[in-house]
């Protein structure tokens, strides 16, 4: 069994700024190396910046736990309001941005896991995946 507290992840290699504290804070409660075949985040996106992500490797699932944003979909330019009580699934390697128009929060499991610190490139996917 894991118990793993929010608290205890701050200022540890498992939080990880995507890429400066600015734009958003990832908390990595599990990793690859937990062996759960998922990885579990706690991500702090604060509101303004336009965050741009396209994950070709992994799935995404993202539920909204505090806040509100705009997330759109950048091949159909649908855009979706997300807020508390929302989940979004990216299960089609979706490209997409996400703006916090108030500081938001979202749980997001990813598969596969995620092995540690990545963080976003310039296309929004983590850096080292393929395109």
């Amino acid at each position: 069994m894991k118990i793993v507290k929010l608290e205890d992840l701050k200022g540890t290699e498992r939080e990880v700024h995507c890429p400066t504290p600015d734009r958003c804070t990832s908390f990595r409660l599990l990793l690859k190396e937990d062996g759960m075949g998922f990885s579990f985040h706690y991500t702090l996106v604060p509101k303004g910046k336009v965050e741009h992500w396209c994950y070709k490797e992994h799935l995404e699932a993202c539920f909204c736990i505090a806040g509100f944003g705009f997330l759109t979909e950048l091949i159909t330019k649908e855009v979706h309001a997300i807020s508390v009580g929302t989940l979004y699934a990216l299960d089609k390697h979706d490209d997409h941005t996400f703006q916090a128009i108030e500081d938001t929060v979202l749980i997001s499991v990813f598969n596969p896991p995620i092995i540690g610190r990545e963080t976003h490139d310039s296309n929004g996917s983590y850096k080292g995946e393929k395109s």
